[in-house]
């Protein structure tokens, strides 16, 4: 039996009608071709605007996986999930900017988040996605050495000024900062960039984490060229470990560009590799803080059985367990309830704004073999456990 099958405690924070709704857009969400023509459905209307769609879609996907439009909204939610035990991580889901004024916006929402988070224990970390500070082509030309023109220079500047302004507010607030991993065209630049932050603020403790998606094949390797690099210069290492988000578009630009595929080839080789890291982390874990990101049963089991064994506290402040919002309640609310920490990806933002966000969630959950299923198995439990103890 499973550490996380009991659904009195999973669904603790749901009424009877919420977690119907649930079941429901789990069905719906189950379905390849409906999701598929739902992305459509979702799509169409914003671009031109309709009015009715966004009360329709508040009320459904977006209530199930978004937090609310605001912070504040957001910061409502956090509260009702700490009564259980579950931390949040407000994540502001705005995609795709591209002038300065956009990039200077969301540095200020970070410090605002900063703001709310300090010496609050509802919101542990805040977490930002390196695009959110600059131009993904600027990072692309960074990451491979290229030469950058004198308007590129000076916008990467603004990058890296964003990048230590906020970290520079997580370390005086003693906030978590986290930093989110993107496509690997990219991402050189923005694992420099934050390992440069870590030599800076990660003094004392990890303050400033970075995160490693493990269906690429090199991250085991880089993670112990890290830990090497962090053990000889006296500093700490952050990292949120995942699967990873960004696979098909990864073999397919791979693919059409004819360089080889950064994916692993298949998921027994990600499932292998986060395990891995997840027991490298463990061994030497007086440099690290580790986020294991996990809707895998088995690997959190893991992470639990090896904390054991190393007498790690489960209450030890450099160690979190984290799913999403509105998906693996089972694994979320009982690890509360054993003690352990755990947060709760908890996105917000604009519903328009925050559509690649919610399209991307609904075709995860159906590529994720069995996830979307193991959602309605433990619901259906629970709703069959509420009839019959009444």
């Amino acid at each position: 039996m499973s550490l996380f099958d009991n659904t009195e405690h999973a669904f603790s924070s749901k009424s009877d009608a919420e977690l119907k709704k649930a079941h429901y857009l789990f069905q719906l969400i189950g379905s390849p071709s409906l999701t598929n023509l739902g992305t459509l459905f979702f799509k169409l209307p914003f671009a031109v605007n309709l009015p009715l769609v966004k009360p329709a879609i508040r009320e459904t996907i977006y209530k199930q996986f978004v937090g609310g439009e605001t912070a504040e909204q957001g910061v409502k939610v956090a509260k009702d999930l700490y009564k259980y035990g579950v931390s949040s991580i407000l994540d502001y889901s705005v995609e795709g900017q591209t002038e300065e004024s956009e990039f200077d916006h969301v540095k200020d929402v970070m410090l605002h988040l900063v703001a709310l988070a300090k010496n609050n224990p509802e919101i542990p970390f805040v977490v930002f996605k390196p695009t959110a500070f600059g131009r993904i082509e600027l990072f692309e030309k960074v990451g491979k050495k290229q030469d950058l023109t004198e308007d590129e220079q000076k916008r990467w500047q603004n990058v890296r000024s964003r990048f230590d302004v906020v970290c520079k507010a997580g370390f005086d607030a003693d906030v978590n900062i986290m930093v989110d991993a993107e496509e690997t065209w990219m991402q050189d630049a923005a694992d420099d960039l934050t390992d440069e932050m870590m030599v800076k603020y990660n003094v004392n403790r990890p303050v400033i984490w970075n995160t490693l998606q493990m269906y690429r094949h090199d991250r085991l390797a880089y993670l112990k060229q890290m830990f090497e690099k962090a053990d000889r210069e006296g500093y700490y290492l952050g990292y949120k470990v995942v699967r990873g988000a960004y696979m098909e578009k990864e073999r397919e630009r791979a693919q059409a560009e004819g360089y080889p595929s950064p994916i692993q080839p298949n998921k027994e080789a990600s499932d292998r590799d986060y395990n891995a890291a997840l027991r490298f982390i463990v061994d030497n874990h007086t440099r690290f803080g580790l986020f294991a990101g996990s809707h895998n049963e088995y690997s959190c089991e893991l992470l639990i059985k090896l904390m054991n064994e190393k007498g790690i506290s489960a209450k030890n402040p450099n160690f979190w367990f984290g799913q999403l919002f509105g998906m693996s309640d089972n694994i979320s609310f009982n690890i509360a309830h054993l003690g352990y920490n755990i947060a709760k990806y908890l996105p917000y933002g604009p519903i328009k704004e925050v559509m690649p966000y919610l399209i991307r969630r609904a075709q995860e959950n159906t590529s994720v073999a069995g996830q979307t299923g193991r959602e309605l198995g433990l619901i259906k439990k629970e709703l069959e456990r509420r009839k019959n103890s009444k």
